[in-house]
């Protein structure tokens, strides 16, 4: 039988991430990363399980060359710090787990042998020592959360050197004892300066030099933070508008700018693109824009959560709308101005009753 890859990528810092921020967005967020692994991966190597913070995957009776494992691995490493990036220079929520993503690491840990197989309920997974001995790996003695290793079985596998020349890996030597037994290994940490990070469109806060078309204004007695959670997650969109609207969106995502979604209010389609403006220190700014409107080029909303007390806050809505055209402007205002000033003031209300349930005031 010949040897087959067993390869394990495990986000670094799971457990303390999750203990220590919000649960609802710190599980977006690892979603989020391991998505990104798995698209890296593409169809190179078998995923037989996502194992809570790290994903399992394993390449059958076939072991890559050592360039095209190398090039993998950083393709990963690459992904995981570019998206880490990203997530730092569009983020919007003020919360622990939005706050402290960039602080995860990554680490790889691979390992070779003969695979056995098992199936429960039509699934074949890996089974068997290489299977025990690789997650054993992942407890190891390297000081550091941010490396690749590689068992000396995989390592001689590859024809691995010691010195191997590169600029983001250096190999160093590691063992650990393991139920009495000891298992070599070697490692290496990555040097992130030395990785070609993936731009992103970060887009700039919006300003406008004229007061908003539209302005609304109301308290609610609830901390700013959780009323900005109400108004930035979507999955509390449904209640804050009327009628049968849908929603589509990415459920394993935490709003940001950029992030986009759809939504389909009697039988029209809606896109909008989260954005944000300055806001005065303190203040939490949530907003949308949407070109779908045929008449101007841009209607963009804003959410402006100011903190009065520790658990009460002040929200203000402005709706502003952009054409380069007078008469279509003057169109707007005169078609569409009551009715943008009718639906705010809806979701105004409709947000204060959300308040009101979510915090037992009133009945579901």
């Amino acid at each position: 039988m010949k040897k087959s890859l067993l390869f394990i990528p495990d986000i670094s810092g799971f457990t303390k991430f999750v203990q220590t921020t919000e649960v609802e967005h710190s599980q977006h967020v690892i979603a989020e990363l391991l998505e990104i692994l798995i698209d890296v991966n593409g169809q190179d190597l078998q995923l037989a399980e996502v194992e809570g913070d790290a994903l399992f995957f394993y390449k059958e009776e076939e072991i890559p060359s050592l360039d095209q494992l190398l090039t993998k691995v950083e393709a990963m490493f690459t992904a995981f710090y570019s998206h880490l990036k990203l997530l730092k220079k569009n983020r919007i929520c003020p919360c622990n787990a939005c706050a402290t993503a960039p602080n995860l690491d990554l680490k790889i840990i691979a390992h070779s042998g003969e695979l056995q197989f098992i199936s429960i309920q039509n699934n074949r997974k890996p089974f068997g020592a290489q299977v025990i001995e690789v997650h054993r790996l992942m407890k190891n003695s390297v000081n550091s959360d941010n490396y690749v290793l590689f068992s000396k079985e995989l390592a001689d596998d590859l024809k691995l050197a010691e010195n191997y020349p590169s600029e983001i890996y250096n190999f160093k030597q590691g063992e650990d004892k393991y139920d009495g037994k000891e298992i070599s290994y070697v490692y290496s940490t990555i040097n992130q300066e030395q990785l070609k990070l993936i731009p992103f469109a970060q887009t700039k806060k919006i300003h406008f030099d004229s007061p908003p078309a539209i302005f609304i204004q109301k308290e609610y007695p609830i901390a700013a933070p959780e009323l900005f959670e109400y108004i930035s997650n979507f999955i509390y969109r449904q209640y804050l508008i009327e009628g049968d609207a849908k929603f589509i969106y990415n459920e394993n995502e935490v709003s940001r700018i950029g992030t986009k979604h759809l939504c389909i209010i009697d039988g029209k389609d809606i896109d909008f693109t989260t954005v944000t403006k300055e806001g005065l220190p303190g203040q939490l700014v949530y907003g949308e824009v949407t070109t779908t409107p045929p008449v101007v080029d841009g209607v963009f909303s804003f959410s402006i959560v100011t903190p009065l007390s520790q658990d009460s806050s002040k929200l203000e809505i402005e709706i502003y709308w952009k054409t380069n055209s007078s008469l279509k402007r003057i169109l707007f205002n005169l078609l569409a101005k009551k009715t943008f000033r009718k639906n705010m003031l809806a979701y105004a209300d409709r947000l204060s009753h959300l308040v009101e349930k979510k915090s037992g005031k009133v009945e579901a």
